[in-house]
């Protein structure tokens, strides 16, 4: 699993790239901090090139909404596949992230 985060006038784009299983999750978590410095902001999750996640990689998508949340900032979920998609819609994570394609 890779993380490739940009950054420009407080907001913050990470491309995904891989699969988020657990074992995943846990050496992106830092990753992740990373992203919540950006929280006040626009945080974009480019997930062109997210093959899987798991309910523990939906665990760090619900930690940077909160945070986000918490600072006033929103987090936005690019261009998930059928499958994740599936995943979010089981989950209620549809109507918790704006998803664009």
């Amino acid at each position: 699993m890779e993380v490739k985060i940009n950054n420009q006038d407080g907001n913050a784009t990470a491309q995904l790239i891989g699969r988020l299983d657990t074992p995943a999750s846990q050496e992106i978590s830092g990753d992740f901090e990373t992203l919540a410095q950006y929280a006040a902001g626009t945080i974009i999750l480019d997930c062109t090139q997210l093959e899987y996640i798991s309910s523990s990689g939906l665990r760090l998508f619900l930690s940077l909404r909160k945070a986000a949340a918490a600072k006033g900032g929103k987090v936005i979920v690019k261009s998930i596949n059928k499958d994740i998609r599936s995943v979010f819609m089981m989950t209620g994570f549809l109507n918790l992230f704006e998803i664009q394609d």
